[in-house]
């Protein structure tokens, strides 16, 4: 009888093949746990990994077409706060109140009354008028800019702020000091544009209105995008179009005041100004503070510097310093002179804009938002 012929050893198995299958995800899941608990919904996790460096193609490294899908995979892993849930819709109703929107029309509504108060008065009671005008501006700007589509809790310096107010002060009697120092003055004191302030105090209304459009559409297209290129594709166009809307508004009101005081509207200057704020706002809003700063720095600085080149082109041997803003005045008026300055500066921050205000990170909800 045969003996059997012993069997074949079974063949060992791989390392390979008894170790589980690698999960890509678990690594990221633990490095943004956080940020994974306290998202509201996907979106929020999407916008956080943007925020971190993650783009499309990263997430293919995590066997995901894009940031989208793998936000969706993490937000369905990772379990979050009681808390946080509750409607995505919720969060954007706590920015939409009517209270801001009101608010928004107190700048414009306080520099009115300045102004008026001002045509009927003189002397001493015309100073105590305009020193209480700028006061009430001042105070009407605090609530229309703390909350709403441009509050938050990021702030500009007191030097970003001077620069700014010297900037309203250049548009209220800039172009005439100009102007006087050209023609060899000044001996009295030169006439004040009060039409293009009162326009732009004016303009805080349409300027946050235009926000919010922004914000509300910006988040819808966050929700219909599968994919960062996507919505950065669909943000831009919006963008370009509220500070378009903006911009419209901001002209009627010039032509409105100008009207009303007989005076000149100042489109250049007046409206690549109140672009220039209004950007810087958007940016500071979202957390972009070294941008607006270095910008609205560099303008106010350039402003300075032209009329100080007309006053230092007196003194013997400087007379080529005053040359090209002499020029410039003398052939197309001192109004070209800021809105150059102006809008290269209101150029620089729309492209810093369109690259940062257009990623899915700028509109990421932020508990610290008023």
């Amino acid at each position: 009888m045969a003996t059997p012929e012993p069997s074949e050893p079974p063949a060992p198995t791989t390392t390979a093949a008894r170790r589980p299958a690698v999960d890509p995800v678990k690594a990221l899941l633990h490095r943004h746990r956080e940020l994974c608990e306290r998202a509201v919904d996907p979106l929020e996790i999407a916008a956080g990994l943007e925020a971190h460096g993650i783009t499309d193609r990263t997430a293919a490294r995590f066997r995901h077409r894009d940031v989208f899908s793998l936000a969706e995979e993490m937000y369905a892993r990772v379990p979050r706060e009681p808390e946080a849930d509750r409607l995505p819709a919720a969060r954007a109703e706590s920015g939409n109140r009517p209270g801001w929107a009101l608010t928004a029309l107190l700048p414009g509504a306080a520099c009115a009354l300045a102004v008026l108060g001002l045509q009927h008065t003189d002397g001493q009671l015309h100073f105590a008028v305009a020193v209480a005008g700028v006061l009430a501006v001042a105070l009407g700007l605090v609530p229309a800019l703390e909350r709403g589509p441009l509050g938050g809790r990021h702030h500009f310096t007191p030097g970003t702020r001077v620069w700014i107010c010297w900037l309203l002060t250049y548009a209220l009697a800039g172009d005439g000091l100009l102007w006087a120092a050209v023609t060899g003055g000044p001996d009295v004191p030169g006439p004040v544009a009060s039409a293009p302030l009162l326009a732009l105090a004016c303009a805080v209304a349409p300027a946050i209105w235009c926000a919010q459009l922004f914000a509300t559409a910006a988040g819808r297209r966050l929700a219909g995008s599968r994919g960062l290129a996507e919505f950065t594709a669909r943000a831009r166009p919006l963008l370009l179009g509220c500070l378009a809307l903006f911009l419209l508004g901001l002209g009627l009101l010039l032509t409105l005041t100008a009207e009303l005081l007989d005076q000149r509207p100042g489109y250049g200057a007046a409206g690549t100004l109140g672009a220039l704020l209004l950007l810087s706002r958007l940016l500071l809003a979202r957390g972009f503070t070294h941008a607006p700063a270095v910008v609205l720095a560099a303008a106010g600085l350039a402003e300075a510097l032209a009329l100080a080149t007309v006053f230092a082109g007196r003194l013997p041997g400087c007379e080529p310093l005053a040359v090209p803003v002499q020029r410039l005045v003398e052939r197309q008026g001192p109004g070209l002179v800021p809105a150059l300055i102006l809008g290269a500066g209101a150029l620089v921050l729309l492209l810093h804009a369109l690259r940062t205000l257009t990623r899915a990170s700028a509109h990421a909800y932020r508990e610290d938002t008023p």
